[in-house]
C-alpha cells in the first residue's frame, strides 16, 4: 500500500509539475518522475512480456527525454534562456517537437505503444494512452505558435493513417485501442498547428470518451475481439455502451467524437487547407472501418 501510494503521487506531481513549470529543466524533471514511477506499475505482471514492454517504455521514454535535453541547452545556448514559450531556435523546435510526439507515441515514432499496451494490464493501458499523454501535450501547446506548421500537419496525417491501418486486422483489443489512440493523437497534432485550443478540446474529449471503454473492458476482463464477442449475454448494457463508445471515438456524426472532428475540418477549410481536410477525412474512414467491425461483431 506504501509503494502504491508513493507511485500514484510520483505520477501525479511528475505530470502536474511539467504541466505548471515554466522552465525547461522543470519540465524534464516532472516528465522523468512521471516516467520511472509508471515503470513498476508497467512491470508489475510477473511475465516476459511485462518486462519486455517495460523494456520497450523505458527506452522509448529515455531517448525522447535525451533530445529533450538536447533541444533545450542548444536553445538555452543560442539563446541564453531556458523559458518553455522562448523556444525560437528552428532546430530545437524539430527536435522538441519530434520527442514530444515519442513521448505520446504519435507517429512515425509510434511503434513502442502498442507493444507496450500489449504486454500490461487494461488498468495499465488506461494509464498509457490517457494520463500519460496530459504533460507532452501541455507542453506541445506551450511552445505550439513557434513549431512548423508543416511538421505538425505532415506527423498529424502520418499518425492518422498509421493509426487507421494499424487497427484494421486487429484481434487483440489493446492493440486496437493503442491504434486509436496514434489515431486520435493524429488529429490532435494536425489541429495544433492551426488552434492549439481545439487541440487541447480534441484531446480531452478523447480522453473522456476512451476511459469508460477500458474500464468496462477491465470491468469484464475481455482482451481479445472473441471475449468481447461472448459478453452481450452476460452484461448486455455494458456491451451496448462499449460499442456506442467505439463509435463515438470513430467519429460518427450523432456522437460526442464527431465534434471536435466537425471543427477541425473547419478550421482546415478555413485555411484554405482542402486538400489535408480531405486527406484526414479518407484516413478517418479507416478507423471507423475497424470500430464499425468491433460494433458489428458485438
Amino acid at each position: 500500500p506504501t509503494s502504491i501510494t508513493i507511485i500514484t503521487l510520483s505520477i501525479i506531481t511528475g505530470t502536474i509539475m511539467t504541466m505548471s513549470s515554466s522552465n525547461w529543466l522543470m519540465a524534464w524533471i516532472g516528465l522523468e518522475l512521471n516516467m520511472l514511477a509508471i515503470l513498476p506499475i508497467i512491470s508489475k505482471p510477473k511475465t516476459t512480456r511485462a518486462s519486455e514492454a517495460t523494456i520497450k517504455y523505458f527506452l522509448t521514454q529515455a531517448i525522447a527525454s535525451a533530445m529533450m535535453l538536447l533541444s533545450s541547452t542548444t536553445n538555452a545556448w543560442q539563446t541564453g534562456n531556458w523559458d518553455i514559450p522562448e523556444l525560437k531556435n528552428k532546430f530545437s523546435t524539430t527536435i522538441m517537437t519530434l520527442s514530444l510526439m515519442m513521448k505520446m507515441g504519435a507517429a512515425p515514432i509510434h511503434f513502442w505503444l502498442p507493444e507496450v499496451l500489449q504486454g500490461t494490464t487494461l488498468q495499465t493501458a488506461l494509464l498509457i494512452t490517457t494520463w500519460q499523454k496530459l504533460a507532452p501535450i501541455s507542453l506541445m501547446y506551450m511552445i505550439s505558435n513557434n513549431i512548423q506548421p508543416a511538421l505538425l500537419m505532415s506527423a498529424g496525417i502520418l499518425s492518422m493513417i498509421v493509426g487507421g491501418l494499424g487497427g484494421i486486422n486487429q484481434t487483440q483489443l489493446r492493440k486496437t485501442m493503442a491504434y486509436s489512440s496514434i489515431n486520435n493523437l493524429g488529429w490532435t497534432i494536425m489541429i495544433m498547428a492551426l488552434s492549439p485550443n481545439l487541440a487541447v478540446m480534441n484531446i480531452s474529449i478523447y480522453i473522456i470518451m476512451t476511459t469508460p471503454i477500458f474500464l468496462m473492458m477491465t470491468n469484464m476482463s475481455t482482451k481479445t475481439l472473441q471475449n468481447l464477442t461472448t459478453t452481450w449475454t452476460t452484461s448486455t448494457t455494458t456491451t451496448l455502451s462499449i460499442a456506442l463508445l467505439m463509435l463515438s471515438t470513430s467519429g460518427l456524426p450523432p456522437f460526442t467524437g464527431f465534434m471536435p472532428k466537425m471543427l477541425a475540418l473547419n478550421e482546415l477549410i478555413t485555411q484554405k487547407l482542402t486538400t489535408l481536410a480531405t486527406l484526414a477525412i479518407m484516413t478517418s474512414l479507416f478507423s471507423l472501418l475497424f470500430y464499425l467491425r468491433i460494433a458489428y461483431l458485438i
